[in-house]
């Protein structure tokens, strides 16, 4: 038997099928099928090369593993164009389903609290893309801000804005502060929306040389904020905000299909 020589021309060329499970709840699964299922009642496109079921694995996948759409179509029998769309579709579907901003907060009102806080997801871009570049995290990327109860489960998640805006200015820009202050809701949040006033507290600056009790503040207060990390862990736990190859455009849709995720899930 004659084993043929594996040359760098053609190691590229060679594809090697795996199997590997997902860990995403089944219920998460089966209920991203019955909305596609519902989806194409409505448009009345019921057959396509994939059904409802393999459509909702197809995307998952892609959320989760962070897969190419070529290796996605590869695995799947489809064309590379195809699990684009199929993928694309579903992300539509599912970031209707995410809550907007006053829906969060239903069932919360005077006498709650609710955590605030920022985070990036990086983007491939070049140095002359400016607007996107964070100095803070000193990469490309883009700002999506969060609300989480006290214990972290996520209520929301923005659409989102360049890497360089200010986690105070995509706040007051996406009607956080005034919504909060509607409500009479308690904010606690870092020091980067020290100035947004109304219902949002902040630590002190420069809490060394300040009383005892200024010094106690600030241990309380992130004490009180560090569970709102458990937000940021449920929204990176899907390999896609990590590193988003799509375009900027895309990236709201899919920051609320993984709120959507988060709920069912």
């Amino acid at each position: 038997m004659v084993i043929p020589l594996i040359t760098p021309a053609t190691e590229g060329a060679l594809s090697v099928p795996y199997r590997a499970p997902l860990d995403v709840p089944y219920k998460l699964f089966e209920q991203v099928a019955w909305l596609l299922h519902e989806h194409r009642q409505a448009r009345h496109t019921c057959r396509r090369k994939l059904g409802c079921f393999k459509q909702a694995l197809l995307t998952l996948v892609h959320l989760r593993k962070n897969e190419t759409f070529s290796h996605l179509g590869a695995g799947f029998g489809i064309s590379q164009a195809t699990a684009w769309r199929y993928v694309d579709e579903t992300l539509d579907v599912l970031a209707d389903w995410a809550p907007g901003l006053h829906a969060a907060f239903t069932g919360l009102g005077a006498g709650d609290h609710v955590l605030v806080d920022g985070t990036l997801t990086p983007i491939d871009r070049i140095a002359a893309d400016e607007p996107y570049y964070s100095i803070k995290h000193r990469k490309h990327g883009m700002n999506v801000q969060v609300i989480a109860r006290p214990d972290g489960t996520p209520l929301w998640f923005s659409r989102a804005t360049p890497g360089r805006t200010h986690g105070l200015t995509a706040a007051r820009a996406h009607g956080i502060v005034q919504a909060c202050l509607t409500r009479q809701i308690l904010v606690l949040a870092d020091r980067a929306y020290q100035g947004a006033g109304a219902t949002f507290r902040t630590p002190y600056y420069h809490h060394r040389e300040q009383p005892e009790h200024y010094q106690q503040f600030n241990r309380d207060h992130t004490r009180l904020r560090a569970p709102g990390e458990r937000a940021f862990a449920q929204l990176k736990s899907w390999r896609l905000p990590r590193r988003a190859r799509c375009s900027t455009r895309r990236i709201s849709t899919i920051v609320h299909t993984l709120l959507t995720c988060s709920c069912s899930g």
